[in-house]
């Protein structure tokens, strides 16, 4: 018995699940499948939990704040997005690990992990004024927290078949072009970027995608390249392309 996936003509054989990988009540209807997004806010994340949800994804809400996601679910849902909630603290690999697993308890398998949170205001100091322990956030934020990640959620991935998976990371322009305003980031986002790619390349024979999409600046509604849907669209063509590793939007 199999089970067609919608959203890239693909067909997958039904199997028992992995360990960590349960059956979900009810079971997800034939072509569904789950993203999660992990730092999902009212900006970006919403316009990717449309654009994955237009295609037939259920969306998996990762944020520190419960009554927030939880919101944005309700939002989503007026839209026609099937989306809930999950608080998980990106610092705490425990954390998301946990709210990993629950996504696919409540949605089924991730198919698309999305690594997006937004960094704090502290990881950004000047070079000469970053001490030791100033980089312990921004190493937990963009380092610790993937590698927790991509731990929890590859046994789905492989369960779901060859040419499946998806791991989209989202970094700011320091993750390839360091600010020496804004060091934590610079150093963090760049091991991140490094991590992205050594994964790029180990997972890519077993038909599991991980790409990066680097945007200069800030996001913007009014500037048509880096509008959140402008940008949900380019990660969209990352997942269903599954041909590059990485995308940058720059600031000009």
């Amino acid at each position: 018995m199999t089970v067609e996936d919608t959203t890239i003509g693909r067909r997958r054989a039904s199997a028992a699940p992995p360990p960590g990988i349960v059956a979900v009540d009810p079971p997800v209807a034939p072509g569904m499948t789950t993203l999660a997004i992990i730092g999902a806010g009212a900006g970006l994340g919403a316009a990717v939990a449309r654009r994955f949800g237009a295609e037939g994804f259920s969306v998996g809400l990762i944020s520190r704040n419960q009554s927030r996601v939880d919101a944005l679910a309700d939002t989503l849902a007026k839209d026609g997005v099937s989306a809930r909630g999950f608080a998980a603290d990106v610092r705490d690999p425990a954390s998301i690990a946990s709210a990993l697993e629950q996504v696919t308890e409540t949605l089924g398998p991730i198919e698309v992990l999305q690594y997006s949170p937004l960094p704090q205001k502290d990881f950004m100091r000047p070079v000469l004024e970053t001490t030791p322990a100033d980089m312990v956030g921004p190493v937990e934020f963009s380092i610790y927290g993937p590698i927790a990640a991509v731990h929890q959620v590859l046994p789905g991935m492989r369960f779901l078949g060859e040419n499946t998976g998806t791991i989209l990371f989202v970094n700011g322009g320091s993750a390839v072009k360091p600010g020496r305003a804004v060091t934590g980031t610079s150093i963090a986002f760049a091991g991140q970027a490094a991590y992205a790619q050594l994964l790029h390349e180990e997972l890519k024979p077993e038909g599991i995608h991980v790409s990066q999409l680097i945007i200069g600046g800030a996001i913007s509604a009014d500037d048509p390249r880096k509008s959140p849907e402008a940008l949900a669209d380019h990660l969209w063509v990352l997942h269903t392309g599954r041909d590059r590793f990485r995308l940058q939007v720059s600031e000009d």
